[in-house]
């Protein structure tokens, strides 16, 4: 079978990208309405808007073509025949069966695999229920208070993904942990704190021979018998997520406490099966089972639905088209959501494993990109750390974003102004800003000297005032603020590992300075009018007319001194940058 990249879908697609990388997003929006509504779905719960991405209608349709030379139809029905289409362990790739609460029936070799999927499953409800209803107790009769999960890879970053995620349904006295790494440092810092009596401890690993899992396993047994001084405990404090029956009884754990999945269970898939117990117990099996049914409703939106409205297979070929043909190296996904900051995370494993490749099925090298370097952060943090390179950086960088349309913390304010990063975020990256926007925001135009005194008048003109001293704030607030105090500050405090807030920042307290009279502001050379008034019977006149004090650098006896020759040239040069700004006879006084 020829390379994929060797088709006219392909090579149609390349020449495509030449078109389409001189467009601009924000003139495909204004010359279309209706992009959004065209290049949008809702599905299962999710909202995808892929409008503000670097297609066009043609690009879809290329797309979709492309998917059809790749012969998907084909193996999507292979995939859900249960086929053996991970060719290289020979086995069937069958997840899809795990969260299968439909009367679909999965097959492999001719063997109906859902009763053994039902079965963990009703064998799981009667665990965690034990466990998280104090039935099951620890070796000394204590119940359940902490759950470590061991596992690495597939067995911890879906469920630890999944158990952040869901902690608003979690229960205060029932903490789940994970250790994966083989680093000690991480089983010693989980253990801190943790009682033998009332911790119980799930060992994922399918052949129970993995060396980080077993390995910490270990310890945390010998952890557990320092303490209970026997190994009769162990069967209390132990149960395993397994295929290997032998290895889990040498280990002092009771078979009757394995639960069983199936070597057509791909690691980065397994959070749905019984890998997925520390989840079902942190949040109970009823939210296990509404993850398991939200699972299942997007695969029978991936079965039905057409390409050119199928979520899955959209997002899959935004990421052809920009890894391929836009030579995007790299994928950054930005949850809006602290409880999803190990998305990323999982999702790394979800993709650059599947599609860590570099040669096909039958063995022939590829000449193209198989897959890109998945990253990401939770914003508002990721804005305040690499958000610089994506926005001004040279790489062209897809980023998805993801925000939650309701929070689980309603705190006053938190949420709204999460939600309004984000949506800023990626307007700004979807419109950019062209030389002349740019120049209209700053508070001098460095490469046109000459046009700095209509730029002023032009800001005066928009602030709709006559009033000097409300043009003079007017004109603080457009230019002077976000382009120079803002960044300062910004930039300046972080550097120290600080934040620092400016009052500016405040909408409703600008809207009121702004609708305050100016002789309320300003009365001749008394500062802070408003302020002294509110404070002048609260404070004492020592206090009060104190000169101020701080850390400025001393302009006016720079003005004065050293620099007077400098600052008369420049603001008397007839015909200067400067020629007409200011008031010749207040200069010279």
């Amino acid at each position: 079978m020829p390379l994929i990249s060797q088709t006219p879908a392909w090579q149609a697609l390349e020449q495509h990208w030449q078109a389409c990388a001189a467009l601009r997003m924000r003139d495909l929006f204004a010359t279309d309405p209706g992009r959004c509504g065209r290049f949008s779905l809702e599905q299962c719960g999710i909202f995808l808007d892929f409008s503000k991405n670097l297609i066009t209608d043609e690009t879809l349709r290329r797309l979709v073509a492309l998917a059809q030379a790749a012969d998907l139809d084909h193996w999507r029905d292979s995939l859900l025949r249960g086929d053996r289409i991970n060719n290289t362990e020979g086995r069937a790739a069958l997840h899809m069966a795990l969260r299968n609460l439909g009367s679909r029936d999965y097959l492999v070799d001719s063997v109906d695999v859902m009763p053994g999927v039902r079965s963990v499953l009703v064998r799981m409800r009667e665990f965690t229920d034990d466990v998280r209803e104090g039935h099951w107790q620890g070796y000394t009769g204590q119940p359940i208070s902490d759950v470590v999960s061991i596992g690495i890879g597939g067995s911890s970053l879906g469920p630890k993904m999944a158990c952040e995620a869901l902690r608003p349904y979690q229960r205060h006295d029932l903490r789940v942990h994970f250790v994966s790494n083989i680093d000690g440092a991480q089983m010693v810092q989980t253990l801190a704190g943790l009682d033998p009596a009332t911790t119980l401890f799930v060992v994922a690993s399918k052949t129970f021979t993995t060396q980080e899992t077993i390995t910490n396993a270990c310890t945390a047994r010998a952890w557990c018998l320092e303490s209970l001084h026997s190994e009769a405990a162990i069967a209390r404090h132990f149960v395993a997520v397994s295929t290997n029956r032998e290895a889990v009884a040498a280990f002092g754990i009771d078979t009757q406490n394995m639960f069983e999945f199936w070597d057509w269970v791909g690691g980065r898939y397994s959070l749905w099966s019984a890998i997925g117990l520390p989840l079902a117990l942190a949040v109970g099996m009823d939210r296990f089972m509404e993850l398991l049914s939200g699972a299942h409703a997007m695969d029978e939106h991936f079965v039905a639905a057409p390409p050119e409205r199928n979520m899955p297979i959209i997002l899959a070929l935004l990421g052809v088209w920009y890894g391929n043909f836009g030579a995007a190296h790299t994928q950054a996904v930005i949850p809006y959501d602290h409880n999803l900051r190990h998305l990323p995370s999982y999702l790394q494993q979800l993709d650059m494993e599947s599609n860590g490749k570099r040669v096909t099925r039958d063995g022939m090298p590829v000449d193209f990109d198989t897959g890109p370097v998945v990253w990401g952060q939770p914003g508002t943090d990721a804005q305040h750390s690499f958000f610089q390179l994506i926005h001004q950086g040279t790489r062209l960088i897809p980023t998805d974003f993801i925000v939650p349309l309701r929070s689980h913390h309603p705190i006053a304010g938190h949420h709204d102004k999460l939600v309004a990063n984000c949506l800023a975020q990626a307007q700004a990256l979807m419109r950019g800003r062209t030389a002349d926007e740019a120049r209209a925001v700053l508070p001098l135009l460095r490469d046109r000297p000459d046009r700095f005194p209509s730029f002023t008048q032009e800001v005066f003109a928009r602030s709709g005032t006559e009033d000097p001293l409300h043009r003079m704030l007017y004109f603080d607030t457009r230019v002077y603020l976000v382009d120079d105090l803002l960044i300062k500050a910004d930039k300046m405090t972080m550097a120290a590992s600080l934040e620092l807030r400016v009052p500016f920042l405040d909408h409703e307290l600008m809207a009121l300075a702004a609708s305050m009279p100016p002789e309320a502001k300003l009365d001749g050379r008394v500062s802070k009018r408003v302020l002294r008034d509110i404070a002048g019977p609260l404070l004492p006149d020592a206090v009060l007319k104190r000169p101020k004090k701080g850390f400025p650098v001393p302009i006016e006896q720079w003005l004065g001194s050293e620099l007077q020759g400098v600052v008369r040239e420049t603001l008397l040069e007839r015909s200067g940058p400067l020629d007409g700004l200011f008031d010749r006879t207040e200069v010279e006084r």
